[in-house]
C-alpha cells in the first residue's frame, strides 16, 4: 500500500448489518475450497462498494484464507479505507471504479470467478459527514453531490440545465416526491434570478412548494429532493441495474451475493434480478424439471430483513436497510 494511504486518519465507522452479512458469507468463504489435483484456489471476496472498509476489515478478520477486492468511486474513501485495511497486505486489491465496472475489473486482474460479492448500497457515512460534499440537507454546502468528485456533473448543474418537466420526473422518480412539479417550478424561479449553488436554500425551497399539511409527517421535507438529485448526479439506479447480474455471472457454484439496500427503488432493482434466476424454467406442461432449465440460484436468508431494532439504535442511519442474499446453484448456461 501507498505511503499517503498509511498516514490518512479514519473516521468512526459503523458498518450496517455486520453480524448478519458475515453469517451469511460464512458458507461461501470459510473453508479453503479444493481445486484440481488437490490444491487449494484462492478464495475472492469482492466488496463492491468498499467505503470506509468496515465489511471489509471485518471479512478479511474472520476469513484468513480470503483475498478481497474493494471498489469504490470515490476516490477518499479508498484512501481512507486502505490505511484501514494497509494491515492486510498483498490479501487486499482497491481499485478506483463504480460497481458496475465489476466485469472489466476482474477482467483486468485475470479473476475468472469469485467466491463472495457484497454491495453496501447509497450514499456512505463519510459522504454524509463531509458537508463540502452537498449531500445533506441539514448542512450548507455547494450542490455538489458526485460520490466521485474528480468526473462528471453536479447537482448545481443539473437544476441549472434541466427543463422544469425534466426535473420534476428525476424528483418524482428518484425520490418518489407526491410534489415533484411544484418542487420544480418552485426551483426554476429561483434559478431564473441567478444561479443555485446552496444546499441549505436548495432545501428551505423545497420545503416552501410542499403544502404545509404534507410537511407535518415524513421527516424533513427536502429528503426526497436531495435523494433523486444523488440518484441522478451518480446514475445509481442504472449501475445498480448493470451490477448486481454481472456479479451473478461472475460467482461460481456455492458462491454468494449480499446485497444491502436503503430504499425500495434499489432494493426493487435487486429482488427483480435474484427473482429471475431462482426461477425454473422448464416449459409449462412437461412432466419432470429440466436440469438446465432449475433455478441458477436460490434465496438464503429473510429476503428484505431490516436491522434489529438494537442495531437501529446503536446506529440510527441503518434503519431503513433491507438486506438480501442468494446462493448459486448451477453454472449458467
Amino acid at each position: 500500500m501507498d505511503d499517503a494511504l498509511d498516514a490518512t486518519p479514519v473516521p468512526s465507522h459503523v458498518p450496517v448489518l455486520l453480524a448478519r452479512v458475515l453469517d451469511l458469507l460464512d458458507p461461501a468463504l470459510s473453508e479453503a475450497r479444493p481445486a484440481a489435483a488437490g490444491t487449494a484456489r484462492t478464495q475472492v471476496v469482492v466488496d463492491a462498494t468498499l467505503g470506509l472498509g468496515g465489511h471489509a476489515e471485518a471479512m478479511l478478520d474472520r476469513f484468513p484464507a480470503v483475498r478481497l477486492i474493494g471498489l469504490d468511486r470515490d476516490p477518499d474513501a479508498l484512501a481512507r479505507s486502505g490505511a484501514r485495511l494497509a494491515r492486510f497486505g498483498d490479501r487486499v486489491q482497491l481499485v478506483h471504479a463504480v460497481y458496475h465496472e465489476l466485469p472489466d475489473v476482474l477482467d483486468e486482474l485475470r479473476i475468472d470467478q469469485i467466491d463472495g460479492a457484497l454491495f453496501d448500497l447509497g450514499v456512505s457515512s463519510m459522504q454524509l459527514d463531509q458537508a463540502e460534499r452537498g449531500f445533506s440537507y441539514s448542512k450548507d454546502a455547494p450542490l455538489d453531490m458526485r460520490m466521485d468528485p474528480t468526473s462528471g456533473v453536479t447537482a448545481e448543474q443539473v437544476l441549472a440545465d434541466y427543463s422544469v418537466p425534466e426535473l420534476a420526473r428525476v424528483l418524482r422518480v428518484y425520490g418518489e416526491e407526491r410534489f415533484a412539479l411544484r418542487v420544480a417550478q418552485a426551483i426554476d424561479r429561483r434559478r431564473r434570478q441567478g444561479p443555485l449553488t446552496s444546499s441549505a436554500e436548495l432545501a428551505e425551497i423545497v420545503r416552501s412548494a410542499i403544502p404545509a399539511a404534507a410537511r407535518r409527517t415524513g421527516g424533513h421535507p427536502a429528503k426526497r429532493t436531495f435523494q433523486a438529485l444523488r440518484i441522478e448526479v451518480n446514475g445509481e439506479l442504472d449501475s445498480v441495474r448493470a451490477a448486481i447480474p454481472a456479479a451473478l455471472d461472475r460467482l461460481r457454484v456455492g458462491g454468494r451475493l449480499v446485497v444491502l439496500t436503503y430504499h425500495s427503488l434499489e432494493d426493487r432493482i435487486v429482488k427483480q434480478a435474484i427473482a429471475e434466476r431462482s426461477t425454473d424454467t422448464t416449459p409449462v406442461g412437461l412432466p419432470v424439471r429440466l436440469a438446465d432449465h432449475g433455478p441458477r440460484l436460490r434465496v438464503v436468508g429473510k429476503p428484505g430483513e431490516p436491522p434489529t431494532p438494537t442495531e437501529i439504535e446503536q446506529n440510527p442511519r441503518a434503519a431503513s436497510a433491507r438486506l438480501r442474499a442468494a446462493e448459486i446453484l448451477r453454472e449458467s448456461e
